[in-house]
């Protein structure tokens, strides 16, 4: 979720690998090739494939949806965030306030939002809570990348990592990708929360994991 360049934290030099250690290089050049694409896509196409993920019906009856205001080429749009006002939908922002779970705040409108820490627009109402999440009938989730069954490629900084597992179990967790970051395989790791579906501009929502079809 924090604007380009994407890097690792510093991590000291150590003169043994500790039990369970993961060496996470290939992950951080990863995020970089994919950070490196998303840069490269023309403003034009941007904007058409905005317009056609905030088109997607998505799952599930109006009430509480937990969403993100994207940042950077992202892929999504402030129309799509209206778009669910619209609907009757109660929208809540993540509110980065540490390297804990997000907290969470409503979103009314573009004139409900200011900037935050790592760039984000964040609501400027009063904080609901980290477990507000809980309260959420669907959430969308800034991925990078997003593999056929189900697991995400954040940009690192452990936020939804450690929200997700205070959704309520059994709602539609959705991550938006470009459709050629809907990926064959992503390292994974036993804390990861698999998302149920990735919604594309092209394919619109695809529910995950992926039984035997063809990935980009």
């Amino acid at each position: 979720m924090t604007p380009d360049p994407i890097g690792p934290p510093d991590i000291p030099a150590a003169t043994s690998t500790p039990p369970g250690y993961l060496d996470e290089s290939a992950k951080w050049d990863l995020r970089r090739r994919l950070a490196a694409a998303r840069r490269e896509v023309p403003a034009a196409v941007r904007e058409r494939e905005a317009a056609a993920l905030a088109a997607v019906p998505l799952p599930g009856p109006p009430g509480t949806v937990c969403a993100y205001w994207p940042v950077g080429f992202e892929p999504g749009s402030p129309e799509l965030l209206d778009g669910l006002v619209r609907r009757g939908c109660r929208v809540l922002l993540p509110v980065v306030d540490s390297s804990g779970p997000l907290e969470w705040a409503e979103y009314t409108g573009a004139g409900s939002v200011q900037r935050g820490p790592l760039g984000l627009l964040q609501p400027i109402g009063p904080l609901l809570g980290r477990a507000a999440i809980a309260t959420a009938v669907l959430v969308l989730v800034p991925a990078l990348a997003v593999d056929r069954t189900g697991i995400r490629l954040g940009r690192g900084g452990g936020h939804y990592d450690r929200t997700l597992p205070l959704a309520t179990p059994g709602i539609p967790l959705v991550a938006i990708v470009r459709d050629d970051e809907l990926l064959a395989a992503l390292p994974a790791q036993p804390h990861d929360v698999p998302v149920t579906a990735a919604l594309t501009p092209r394919q619109g929502l695809i529910p995950l994991p992926l039984e035997n079809r063809r990935t980009r």
